[in-house]
């Protein structure tokens, strides 16, 4: 008797782009693209609003996977990657863009934005191979951490007169960095009391910037 053996074919890539966590998870790459595009240009003001906002998107693709039903694994490990993938973008990479142009991309600062990127893929796959300590712990500090505490970073490094403000930017950043990795164990900020800090925290950064920027722009 013949048999025949029933074979399913993969979905296609871009049947995961109509996921509504993963365009959520788009969205925070277009922040975090728009980050590196402005701080490039060394436009900083616009770079922190940029960056907070891929924090954002960052918690809310998460929350809006956890509250959508009929999702299946593969949508489940799929998003999980590419929220990944966009962490390294959005909290190493961008940070390293960030330093260096503050640095007027000096070979000086490579070194550093160099480390800043390791520690970043070295931390998520850690992360991606032995996950959270316990459902509420961390082990070292979580990346986008590195996003939320930029901006306030920056505002303070700002305000010293050079080359101590370029020095107090790229030590804070050389020390998250090492926060990333190290042995330490840090709590997850899970809720929606948390959320909507963090959605609290972005509008005043927005506004504090934006105003910066409109200033600028009018000098």
């Amino acid at each position: 008797m013949n048999t025949t053996q029933a074979t399913t074919s993969p979905p296609s890539i871009l049947s995961f782009a109509r996921d509504l966590p993963n365009i959520c998870s788009l969205a925070g790459l277009f922040c975090a693209l728009a980050t590196i595009y402005f701080a490039i240009l060394g436009i900083f003001e616009a770079a922190m609003i940029g960056l907070i906002w891929a924090v954002f998107f960052d918690w809310s693709d998460g929350i809006i996977a956890r509250k959508l039903k009929g999702r299946n694994e593969q949508q489940r490990e799929f998003g999980g990657q590419l929220d990944s993938l966009i962490d390294v973008v959005s909290f190493g990479v961008c940070p390293a863009i960030i330093l260096l142009s503050y640095g007027d991309f000096s070979p000086w600062f490579l070194p550093g934005a160099f480390f800043m990127v390791a520690t970043g893929v070295l931390r998520l796959s850690y992360f991606n191979v032995f996950g959270l300590v316990d459902k509420s712990t961390y082990m070292g500090l979580a990346m986008d951490n590195n996003g939320i505490l930029l901006p306030i970073i920056y505002l303070l490094a700002v305000k010293f007169t050079q080359p101590l403000g370029t020095i107090t930017l790229y030590v804070a950043l050389m020390t998250l960095a090492v926060l990333n990795v190290a042995p330490i164990r840090t709590p997850k900020l899970v809720g929606g009391r948390w959320y909507c800090a963090l959605t609290l925290y972005a509008l005043v950064v927005t506004v504090v910037y934006g105003l910066q920027l409109l200033n600028t722009l009018a000098g």
